[in-house]
């Protein structure tokens, strides 16, 4: 269960003060697909980044199935993002000079790969249709090839929150939509909670989690 009660977020734009989130409460069950919607900078974003620990609230407060992110020191906070959260971006944000596996593994090369490490990121690539591209480099993989590498590097950790930021943003909708086929088959078969932001509402089935957020305030909870 993600608990989101009275998140305020504020940056400084040279001498004006932005108030990209103004407190935004909501639930996201446990093992839900959620989505995040709205115009170009009503905070969807800044949300997505304060549930994934890469920024801290003005105020309110953030708990993940009862950890409380809000009360972390940096260290556990750091932590708890390599260990607990998996990321997928747009821009698929892949090491041009690894592999696809040594992708994939990127979160545990700092502390060392096991072998069984090794077999279960084979078993994530092969999961992702890319048995046979375990050894290409990013530029020799297409754009949907690399962000089916990004969700299994996403995955490896066998996370409790999956965040994704526009994933299929640099992708036809061809290949759009086998990205989001892939990741409905995971999250469903790891009962992985899902949380996407997106502007293409097209993705959304009627049993998803709805957030709508405009000028940092939530619209919608449905």
């Amino acid at each position: 269960m993600i608990d989101v009660v009275d998140v305020i977020k504020t940056y400084r734009r040279g001498e004006q003060r932005v108030e990209a989130l103004r407190g935004i409460s909501c639930q996201i069950p446990r093992g839900a697909c959620a989505f995040i919607v709205g115009p170009s900078g009503s905070g969807k974003s800044t949300l997505l980044y304060l549930l994934g620990a890469l920024d801290r609230p003005a105020g309110g407060s953030i708990r993940i199935d009862g950890a409380d992110l809000t009360g972390m020191s940096e260290a556990d906070l750091n932590a708890y993002r390599r260990d607990h959260i998996g990321f997928i971006f747009q821009s698929f944000n892949l090491i041009g000079n690894l592999t696809a596996l040594e992708n994939v593994l990127i979160p545990f090369l700092p502390r060392g790969v096991s072998a069984s490490l090794r077999d279960r990121a084979e078993a994530l690539l092969d999961e992702v249709g890319l048995s046979d591209r375990k050894h290409h480099r990013p530029r020799q993989l297409s754009g949907g090839e690399q962000q089916r590498v990004a969700i299994a590097r996403a995955l490896i950790k066998d996370p409790v929150l999956v965040l994704a930021d526009e994933p299929t943003g640099e992708l036809d909708s061809k290949t759009g939509d086998e990205i989001y086929r892939i990741l409905r088959r995971l999250q469903t078969e790891r009962a992985t909670t899902l949380v996407v932001v997106t502007h293409d509402r097209r993705f959304i089935r009627p049993d998803d989690l709805v957030l709508e957020i405009q000028d940092g305030q939530l619209l919608t909870d449905s």
